[in-house]
């Protein structure tokens, strides 16, 4: 079998598997990374397109949020899989890896990734956390947990250790101080920064709304002040 039809096979598979998921971890989610991080490796020399690839989309294919903090369980599946497939011993090590290192784990918590691959695909994912479609998924995710939309008295939490992280049942308004908002700090390729500006500003811009509303702010004296985006993303 060669490794575009280990691609697509992987591909087709994924899709069958989180087609219906519903907390955000979804298959468009899968796909957009998927198709950002073969992106990045085109502008990137020295990447492996098919570890690049692969990494993309079986970085969730057991993801520890919902195996019950098992952090090894995506890499288990990802073997499982591909070894199905017949895959080469020392391409599915460089993919359990990449599925191994990407998480965010806390402020507090390095998380460097130990291959080059690694780093594209990690910016991907973080890429579809911020911006409209990361706020979007921020709730999905929270609706799924049954979490609050937010909670004045539960302050951020910047977590020291991946534990704590793991613990995390706070209101999804939190999760934007705790993670999404840092980010675009944390991103690998130029390319994924010059993408990152415009996302984290719309988060931003979006934080700020919803905060008068939340407060009411917006209604009756103040009513006129909030701030529009026009079509070009200007803030007014």
């Amino acid at each position: 079998m060669d490794s575009q039809e280990i691609i697509a096979r992987t591909a087709e598979f994924v899709r069958q598997k989180f087609l219906h998921e519903g907390s955000g971890h979804d298959w468009e989610h899968i796909r957009r990374v998927w198709q950002v991080a073969r992106q990045l490796a085109v502008s990137t020399p020295g990447a492996d397109m098919v570890v690049t690839e692969l990494g993309a989309l079986l970085h969730d294919v057991a993801d520890w949020k919902f195996h019950g903090g098992d952090e090894e369980a995506g890499p288990r599946a990802a073997r499982e899989w591909l070894s199905s497939l017949a895959v080469e011993e020392a391409v599915m090590q460089r993919v359990e890896a990449i599925i191994r290192e990407i998480s965010f784990k806390g402020l507090g918590v390095p998380t460097p990734m130990s291959t080059l691959e690694g780093e594209l695909v990690q910016d991907a994912d973080r890429l579809d956390a911020i911006g409209a479609i990361g706020v979007a998924r921020a709730f999905a995710y929270g609706g799924h947990k049954g979490r609050p939309l937010h909670d004045p008295a539960v302050p951020p939490v910047a977590h020291e250790s991946f534990a704590s992280y793991k613990q995390n049942v706070a209101p999804t308004i939190n999760h934007f101080y705790e993670k999404l908002l840092h980010l675009r700090d944390r991103l690998h390729t130029p390319a994924a920064r010059a993408v990152a500006e415009e996302r984290h500003r719309f988060m931003e811009i979006f934080l700020a709304q919803f905060l008068r509303e939340w407060n009411s702010e917006d209604v009756g004296a103040g009513a006129g002040n909030q701030p529009t985006i026009t079509a070009t993303g200007e803030v007014k």
